[in-house]
């Protein structure tokens, strides 16, 4: 059977869609910092992909009239952050539109404080 030109279309199409997006892309390259404190950056992706056509006849010989489209979304929401051993996740939101919203922000920072706070305190008893 003979090559559709609806699947040329959709090959080239798919061929650019694999240039501009791979696995680094979800995942990207780590850096190191100075200090010695590696960021790794997190993405997610979204993709859509359509592509149509339809043969008319002509006086000569079938017609073909078609075409494709692709849209990427790429959205950074974070950075894995190694330090000393230990593995966190560092996410990027949007701001928060209501009081509610800050306030569950908020909670692993008080809680990271607390701790601290109370690490301290255990340490200065033992002194």
């Amino acid at each position: 059977m003979e090559n559709h030109p609806i699947g040329n279309i959709m090959d080239v199409t798919m061929t650019k869609i694999r240039e501009m997006v791979d696995v680094d892309t979800v995942v990207g390259n780590p850096i190191t910092t100075p200090d010695g404190i590696t960021m790794i950056p997190v993405s997610t992706v979204s993709l859509a992909f359509g592509s149509g056509g339809a043969d008319f006849p002509t006086k000569e010989k079938s017609g073909f009239g078609g075409g494709s489209g692709a849209g990427i979304k790429i959205i950074p929401i974070g950075f894995l952050v190694i330090k000393d051993g230990n593995v966190r996740m560092l996410n990027i939101s949007t701001p928060a539109e209501t009081t509610l919203d800050r306030l569950v922000e908020l909670i692993p920072d008080v809680l990271d404080r607390l701790q601290s706070f109370a690490d301290n305190n255990k340490s200065a008893l033992k002194e």
